[in-house]
């Protein structure tokens, strides 16, 4: 009876997976904040990387036309 005793003691101290589920917990918190951001914001990064797009373009356009004109 003092070694079941003693085992149920031993087992409800010990906290070796308690780490591991933790940062399994940290873990799943930030790919949700990640995939909430990206669904909220997901529309405007497009819109801002489209007009990225579009204003380096014209950039490079306007430097190779100064390049051919000297």
């Amino acid at each position: 009876m003092k070694k079941l005793l003693a085992w149920k003691e031993a087992y409800l101290q010990n906290e070796d997976g308690a780490t591991a589920i933790e940062y399994g917990l940290i873990a799943a918190g930030i790919a949700l904040a990640i995939a909430a951001s990206v669904f909220a914001f997901g529309g405007d990064l497009a819109t801002m990387f489209s007009s990225m797009e579009t204003n380096i373009g014209a950039a490079a356009t306007a430097t190779s036309a100064m390049d051919q004109v000297q």
